[in-house]
């Protein structure tokens, strides 16, 4: 059984392509295996060896995916936003207690300073001919760090990856995975979505989030497939990745299909020769709208799953076809146990709703140094996700929100997603993210943040009159604010929460 990533990239045939990217030569599988020993010899050389925390920092595209691999191989990976302040750089190399930075050669990342300013090591990485994923760990001016207390390979139980969560309402806690937790979740990502060496994924995910990671790196490492690795989310570019890459598939959250749809009519010819064989989404609530705008214009099923980043991403997920899948539902469980569990830990029975926990190999075993925050999130051996949802009688998950997210208004309990994906079906609305705002007498009051479609020119009371034909009064939202572009995190997700307050309201 497969348990680190260093056995995990092993499976494949040598000559096999495993990573590519535009305008580049592929890595094979043979030199990225001579790639990772490489690394890990190195960074033993420098004094870094298992469970060291090197902090990465660097562009999306080939080298920061087997950056990711080849330190995990033999340290701790912790990868950063590189749109990151300095603050933000000093605040997380901090709390990692990070014991190196890696960045790539010429970069002016405020991280460098910040690094340095700390006496923690900056080692720049160099790309020494024109293949996909290749780097050279230039120490020329830093003297090893110490002796490596732990060198050579990571194993089953040592920490390969480390990500903050996003803090959004409280200061961001460290996750530490295994590399059990991510082979697992690897596997069983891979054998929901029937991969096989033949797949080929476009990575448009940012690669310091668990999605593009996970699910789009190492899911297809783990059965000899390959990755093209684009330098982000670009929607004039993308289209041409798609040509150049002839992918099976690709993951992406559901801003990022809305996006790519809205071009597709113009890309036509593209679109039409592409063999996509299911399309992925997560991380997001998809509206089945949008679900079934990209299965209408690509011709293939898309595969909605549901992830988090203690779960070392996915928890659920639509199955492939001919097995169902349920516009509106994160699908059956897929990797980890499911259940449904009420405020007295109990579980419940289905088409009862309450917090979503789970339990499973690619579960983190705690928060890091966080004791409070371990008692609140696990009870009785189950993890608790923060998740409403419930199951139907076939064993479909679907989420009612994040319990953080719902909306208390004098004591009517609204999920906003609801909200969301009724507004969604109005001709004039393109998004639509539904929030609580403050109220001096209900506690909270309903909002909505609306973009419309090009051209249209709907108003708040045509929209609240929408509303108002299909949901009960307290869950129509009193105010309606129409933006441009609804402000989003930097994996591409809607921000809900503190919605209000970037809005001045």
């Amino acid at each position: 059984m497969v348990t680190t990533v260093s056995e995990l990239i092993e499976i494949a045939a040598a000559e096999d392509i495993a990573i590519a990217a535009p305008d580049r030569t592929a890595l094979t599988y043979g030199d990225f295996r001579i790639l990772v020993a490489k690394t890990v010899a190195d960074m033993n050389a420098l004094g870094i060896g298992r469970n060291d925390r090197v902090a990465i920092v660097l562009p999306n595209g080939p080298e920061m995916a087997t950056c990711f691999v080849a330190v995990a191989a033999g340290a701790t990976t912790a990868p950063l936003n590189p749109a990151y302040r300095a603050e933000e750089f000093r605040f997380y190399l901090e709390d990692l207690n990070a014991k190196a930075l890696f960045v790539e050669a010429g970069s002016d990342s405020p991280a460098i300073n910040v690094a340095r300013s700390m006496e923690i090591p900056v080692l720049e990485l160099t790309t020494p001919d024109d293949t996909a994923g290749v780097f050279e760990i230039s120490d020329s001016s830093v003297a090893a760090i110490d002796s490596a207390r732990l060198p050579g390979l990571a194993e089953e139980n040592d920490i390969a990856l480390v990500l903050h969560t996003s803090g959004t309402t409280s200061r961001p806690k460290i996750v530490p995975l295994s590399h059990a937790n991510i082979c697992a979740s690897a596997k069983h990502i891979s054998a929901t979505l029937a991969l096989t060496p033949a797949d080929r994924c476009v990575n448009i995910m940012p690669l310091f989030h668990i999605h593009g990671l996970i699910a789009a790196v190492l899911s297809s490492l783990a059965t000899g497939g390959s990755v093209y690795c684009a330098p982000g989310f670009d929607a004039l570019r993308v289209f041409r990745w798609f040509e150049d890459a002839e992918p099976s598939w690709y993951t992406a959250v559901p801003t990022m299909h809305q996006t790519i749809v809205a071009r597709a009519a113009r890309n036509a010819d593209i679109v039409a020769a592409l063999d996509l064989r299911f399309i992925r989404s997560s991380s997001s609530s998809l509206p089945p709208q949008v679900m079934a705008a990209v299965e209408e214009t690509f011709g293939c099923p898309v595969i909605e799953s549901y992830g988090m980043t203690e779960a070392a991403h996915q928890m659920a997920s639509n199955p492939l076809p001919p097995a169902a899948r349920k516009p509106g539902s994160v699908g059956i469980a897929a990797g980890p146990e499911i259940a449904i569990m009420d405020d007295d830990n109990n579980i419940l029975t289905a088409g009862e709703t309450g917090e979503i926990v789970i339990r499973g190999p690619n579960v983190t075993v705690g928060y890091e140094s966080n004791d409070k925050a371990n008692a609140e999130a696990f009870s009785d051996g189950w993890f608790r996700t923060g998740d409403q949802g419930q199951f139907d009688e076939e064993g479909y998950l679907s989420l009612t929100g994040r319990l953080k997210e719902i909306i208390n208004r004098g004591g009517e309990k609204i999920s906003p997603r609801e909200v969301d994906e009724i507004l969604l079906d109005h001709p004039d609305i393109d998004q639509a993210v539904t929030f609580a705002y403050p109220h001096d007498k209900l506690g909270e009051e309903v909002g909505v943040a609306i973009v419309l479609t090009e051209g249209a020119e709907a108003n708040e009371v045509s929209v609240r009159n929408f509303a108002a034909e299909h949901l009960a009064d307290f869950k129509v939202p009193r105010k309606v604010i129409f933006l441009e572009e609804i402000p989003k995190g930097a994996t591409g997700k809607l921000q809900r929460i503190g919605l209000h307050e970037k809005l001045g309201m």
